[in-house]
């Protein structure tokens, strides 16, 4: 669903990518690494009101913000990100705000932008959203006048994410914090304890599903592998840095475009000109897009919803006594619980320990057959399955890389005693993914893929997991079965955020 990498890596797995110096020490952590080694975090909302910039400087000092340089294993780490009603709630002119993308400027919860994300339909809230609407957001746009309702309930200006080892230690962490910045006039307005906790070496999302298994792999004069070789662009998951990092080369061979402030500002900082106009400093470099989405995941409804939907098939159709609640769950998914992918044949075999990455769908399922075309894996990222034929399979692969998102996110909530009973205990993801255009990344991937309705050769269907209630399609030979699937998956809050950089951030703390 949009955790970061979670599954224990074997010693024969492949070197990682990291950043090359000196953008590694520019850089905040969390875009190169999902923390593994720290398996407890907290993510703290804040609303900074009337309080200027004086608060970022001292939450630095408490929970020093970690670069990207990682050369030794962190005992503790923390990042952070702001709205844009955060930015100017610090003092961010005006007419640097207006240099960020129309996107970030506007917010997730721009009436268009609520349509494409499928939360809010002819001023209806739809039934992927918790009943009464979301929870919290930052509240964008800035310019709306004072008198407009606000979005949501709750405004957040910023979130910090603290990872640590043991999860009492980041639980303390955590107040610490709190106390520093409350004398500031820094709320924390809702705070969220996530965790990695693995199962048999696997990280599993509230379904029980291993997940995080897929993400891009950047490539540039900027990434080195962890062994010390240049990077070279992966053959399957390859993408140009700039797909992540504001201020490098992306997909178009251009470069990222981010925020810029004037030369002659006299908090500059560190900050660079490269890749801003001329007379400007690049306030955006080696900073990107995040996105957080606070999704609630009803696991009793899940399991119950496909169990009945198992005893129906099997009730209508002699030859389908394979068919169970773990059988559809599989095929809504499209991999099997330890995430291996499925096939017609049954999964693909692991790799290297792991299950397989290196695949695509046109080769192995072309027809979806064992991997359902309409599945969650295929719609997130289908790879080269979208291409009419073998030619133009490697010209949909590229295509569908264009619009990779590295995920960063964390499941809340505690573990699932029995996944038919709803013992009525909120637990879900808190989603982040990191991206330089929302737009081409990540809303794509909602509109175009996720919650399209004609996706690849289907009619009438969303992604059977986290779209609303309605049919999918699981094509076997020779029959084909549909399957009613309910929501089990709301949102209850979200927003975009501007990661900054190391720079960017001394930048901020001296308006």
């Amino acid at each position: 669903m949009g955790e970061g990498s979670v599954t224990q890596p074997p010693l024969n797995r492949r070197p990682s990518w990291r950043l090359a110096p000196p953008d590694d020490t520019r850089t905040q952590g969390v875009v190169v690494s999902g923390f593994g080694d720290l398996p407890w975090a907290e993510a703290l909302f804040l609303y900074a009101k009337d309080s200027g910039a004086a608060w970022i400087n001292a939450l630095r000092a408490a929970a020093p913000i970690t670069n990207a340089a990682g050369k030794e294993k962190e005992a503790r780490a923390a990042a952070l990100a702001f709205t844009c009603t955060g930015l100017a709630s610090v003092g961010l002119p005006y007419e640097v705000l207006e240099t960020f993308s129309p996107q970030f400027r506007e917010g997730m919860y721009q009436e268009d932008r609520l349509r494409r994300l499928g939360d809010k339909i002819d001023g209806e809230w739809q039934s992927t959203v918790i009943r009464g609407g979301p929870i919290w957001s930052g509240n964008v746009p800035i310019e709306q006048p004072a008198t407009a309702t606000p979005s949501t309930p709750v405004t957040v200006h910023a979130l910090l994410l603290l990872y640590d080892k043991d999860q009492a230690d980041a639980q303390r962490w955590a107040a610490e914090v709190g106390q520093t910045l409350a004398p500031l006039g820094v709320t924390i307005v809702r705070q969220l304890s996530l965790d990695l906790r693995l199962d048999k070496g696997i990280g599993r999302e509230h379904f029980g599903f291993a997940d995080g298994l897929s993400q891009p792999i950047p490539f540039g004069p900027s990434v080195v592998l962890s062994d010390g070789r240049p990077s070279e662009r992966d053959p399957w998951h390859g993408v140009p840095l700039g797909e992540i990092l504001l201020g490098h080369e992306n997909a178009h061979s251009e470069k990222a475009p981010g925020p810029f402030i004037p030369t002659d500002d006299k908090a500059r900082a560190d900050l660079l000109p490269e890749g801003a106009p001329e007379g400007f400093l690049n306030l955006g470099l080696n900073g990107s897009y995040m996105v957080a989405r606070e999704l609630r995941q009803y696991v009793a409804s899940f399991w119950q919803s496909l169990r009945t939907g198992a005893e129906r098939i099997r009730a209508h159709d002699p030859n389908a006594a394979h068919v169970t609640a773990e059988w559809l769950a599989e095929r809504v998914i499209g991999r099997n619980v330890d995430g291996h992918l499925l096939c017609p044949s049954g999964f693909l075999a692991a790799q290297d320990g792991l299950p397989q990455n290196d695949f695509g769908f046109m080769r192995d399922d072309r027809y979806g057959h064992g991997c359902p075309l309409g599945s969650h894996v295929r719609r997130a990222n289908p790879r080269d399955g979208l291409a009419k034929d073998a030619a133009s399979a490697q010209t949909l692969l590229d295509a569908s890389n264009n619009h990779r998102i590295l995920r960063r996110g964390r499941k809340f909530g505690g573990p699932v005693d029995d996944r038919y009973r709803d013992d009525q205990q909120e637990r879900g993801l808190l989603f982040m993914c990191l991206n330089s255009d929302i737009a081409r990344q990540f809303e794509f991937v909602q509109q175009t893929w996720i919650l399209n309705r004609n996706f690849a050769t289907l009619f009438d269907e969303t992604d059977p997991l986290v779209g609303p209630k309605g049919p999918f399609t699981v094509r076997e030979q020779p029959l084909r079965r549909i399957v009613e699937v309910e929501t089990f998956v709301q949102s209850a809050g979200g927003e975009y955020f501007f990661l900054p950089s190391i720079p960017a951030l001394d930048y901020l703390g001296r308006l």
